[in-house]
């Protein structure tokens, strides 16, 4: 048996183990072996002193029945009537001690936590069968990367600077209007008016005011003007998505614009029945 899936999801991707030989199995097996092993002789030692009390108590002895009830014994719970059977013999200025000893369900809580801690180091430090908390965050972030690879291969992956259009849809509009205010206002203003950039909605552009110039121009960047490219950033589907805001800003005339720079071109998409507000 060269590889075996241990899962805990209907994922493979996703589950908790993955024995990939069959030495890795001997492994788990025997520690799973080992930890049955100390469970019982546990129980046993348990059982053996439980036997040897019995024996050493003298026949005279009677033997009290305890009347509680199965919750009172698992919570420890005594009535006050049965406070002078727990009195202990010493006492100091007058204060007496109970022998009122912890919780059983409390000790069962110690016990098993001792349990899982060992069974923890065995597994995941001793074996390394799991994978730790950091390796399974690294495995689900690989994960979402391949995710996000793969939806803009199936939604973004057909854009480009020869096959991208201008989107006149409100809804793509405010997608770029989102995208705009995140990453584009510290240079070119709230609205578009311009700052240490240009101003983006007048007629006169710098490197081009069709869709695929600006598109060409937000992906590749400016470096020798100070701006950066944002291909790492934004997707196509997003780059998109600006570009055509940024070309529907054009005649929105926001106050206190930043003169005009560049060559005058002419109107450059169809005049839109919707516009999108920048405020």
């Amino acid at each position: 048996m060269n590889h075996l899936v241990i899962l805990l999801s209907s994922d493979p991707a996703k589950s908790i183990w993955a024995i990939q030989s069959g030495q890795e199995l001997a492994l788990l097996i025997l520690v799973i072996l080992l930890l049955v092993g100390m469970v019982l002789v546990a129980f046993l030692a348990v059982y053996l002193m439980l036997i040897l009390r019995r024996a050493l108590v003298p026949p005279s002895v009677v033997k009290v029945v305890d009347p509680r009830s199965f919750w009172q014994r698992i919570a420890g719970l005594h009535s006050l009537s049965q406070e002078k059977d727990l009195v202990m013999e010493h006492a100091y200025d007058g204060i007496q001690e109970l022998d009122n000893p912890t919780p059983p369900w409390f000790m069962g809580l110690f016990y098993g936590s001792i349990v899982f801690g060992v069974i923890y180091l065995f597994i995941f430090h001793v074996f390394n069968v799991g994978d730790l908390q950091t390796a399974e965050y690294t495995q689900e972030v690989a994960m979402a990367d391949q995710q996000r690879e793969i939806y803009i291969k199936k939604v973004a992956g057909s854009i480009n600077e020869k096959t991208v259009a201008f989107l006149k849809e409100p809804k793509a509009l405010n997608a770029g209007k989102a995208l705009f205010l995140q990453s584009c206002v510290a240079c070119h203003g709230q609205q578009g008016q311009g700052g240490v950039g240009p101003n983006l909605t007048d007629e006169y552009w710098l490197h081009g005011s069709s869709i695929k110039a600006v598109y060409h121009t937000i992906t590749e960047g400016v470096p020798e003007k100070g701006m950066m490219s944002w291909k790492k950033q934004l997707n196509p589907l997003q780059v998109q998505q600006v570009a055509s805001f940024i070309l529907s800003l054009q005649g929105s005339k926001p106050a206190g614009a930043k003169a005009p720079q560049g060559t005058k071109e002419g109107p450059t998409i169809p005049v839109q029945t919707e516009k999108v507000a920048i405020r």
